[in-house]
């Protein structure tokens, strides 16, 4: 029996966001762009999602865009401001990649992070306040959760201070992680834009949502048929975008009891594998992170050779570190949070979700113990 604890790289669709897009692959295929009844058929099954999407998020149907995922709904934030206004881009440095590539593609400003891996609430101050009338601060991107290490980020101090010093800017959550664990519409009132992605809640790949403020004006990305009311072109995949109505409804709705019944999982999980092993380091304090993803480092222990272990033994996980030239580095989000290297590479990812279960963590404990201690010896 496979173990799945990878819900941070993606989550099960959920059987309602299943059977609610089932329709929309066979009997209503029509081109929500037409103007024939079929067409139009499609077109008000998208208005319908758009507005269960919108009572979730807490803005108007009208500041809701849909997109191909969160890399998209990403670049189209940072990007498209800059595209629009000129000025600096700003984030911190422990971004999801398709946030930062994006500011460093721009020449932005990258601010650091402190110990948890939240944005330096001093250094974004002294950045922001550091910009010129000449050369502005046009978007400041801050993401809700951190995809690694599942540190949530002070969004309401974040906001005050941009609204403070850089009052023209665009404020971007990346809220890819969050929608599982907190509510969206206590982020959504504090920001302009806001990207997440299908299938990170249940819903499928490929779809994503951007929430822009009405007023709050970008370059499109991706030009065409001026969908999406010219802000992103291309045409509506209605079966995933009705799952993603559906899988986001679900999840807002089940968020409460959700989040205490993983809590106990995540808790359990990680005080039975630091109870076993010794010189396992919990990364963030878990009153600082979200309760779906418990994350550890292990001193002295590649994660890659980890990961291998626990593959065999049916478990998925991931770990904060990629290979490159053949060489392990360590996490940028590690890096920027300061910890050791003797730490850092030995990095372990386990995230939870709507379908895990006791048995998933009595197996999750019993792989990573075994991995552990067999490469140790």
């Amino acid at each position: 029996m496979v173990t799945y604890l990878d819900h941070a790289a993606t989550t099960p669709m959920r059987p309602e966001a299943i059977a609610a897009m089932l329709p929309y692959l066979d009997g209503v295929y029509a081109n929500p762009s037409g103007s024939h009844r079929f067409a139009r058929e499609a077109r008000r099954a998208i208005d319908e999602a758009r507005d269960v999407i919108a009572e979730v998020l807490g803005c108007k149907p009208g500041e809701i865009v849909f997109t191909s995922g969160g890399t998209e709904g990403d670049n189209a934030s940072i990007l498209g401001a800059v595209r629009k206004l000129g000025g600096i881009a700003v984030c911190s440095s422990s971004e999801h990649h398709a946030v930062l590539h994006c500011v460093e593609h721009v020449h932005g400003q990258v601010v650091q992070v402190n110990a948890l891996g939240q944005v330096d609430l001093q250094a974004l101050t002294a950045t922001l306040l550091g910009a010129t009338p000449e050369n502005p601060i046009t978007v400041v991107s801050v993401m809700a959760v951190n995809n690694e290490v599942g540190t949530v980020t002070p969004m309401r101090e974040v906001a005050k201070i941009v609204r403070a010093h850089a009052p023209m800017a665009i404020l971007h959550t990346d809220a890819v992680q969050a929608a599982c664990w907190i509510d969206l519409r206590e982020i959504s009132k504090l920001v302009d834009v806001m990207s997440l992605s299908a299938h990170k809640f249940g819903g499928p790949k490929g779809v994503g949502v951007m929430m822009i403020r009405l007023g709050k004006d970008l370059e499109p990305l991706i030009l065409g048929g001026g969908q999406e009311r010219d802000r992103r072109s291309g045409t509506h995949n209605v079966a995933g975008i009705i799952a993603t109505a559906t899988a986001l409804h679900s999840t807002d709705s089940a968020r409460q009891d959700e989040t205490a019944r993983i809590t106990k999982l995540r808790d359990r999980l990680v005080d039975e594998i630091m109870a076993a092993v010794p010189d396992v380091l919990e990364t963030v304090p878990r009153e600082h992170r979200v309760p779906g993803i418990a994350h550890l480092c292990f001193k002295n222990c590649e994660n890659e050779a980890l990961l291998y272990l626990l593959d065999e033994s049916e478990v998925c996980a991931s770990a904060a570190s990629a290979c490159a030239s053949g060489a392990m580095e360590p996490s940028h989000v590690l890096q920027a949070m300061g910890i050791a290297t003797e730490w850092s590479m030995g990095a372990l990812r386990l995230s939870l979700g709507h379908t895990t279960t006791d048995a998933d963590i009595d197996n999750a404990v019993a792989a990573v113990v075994g991995a552990v201690n067999k490469l140790r010896r």
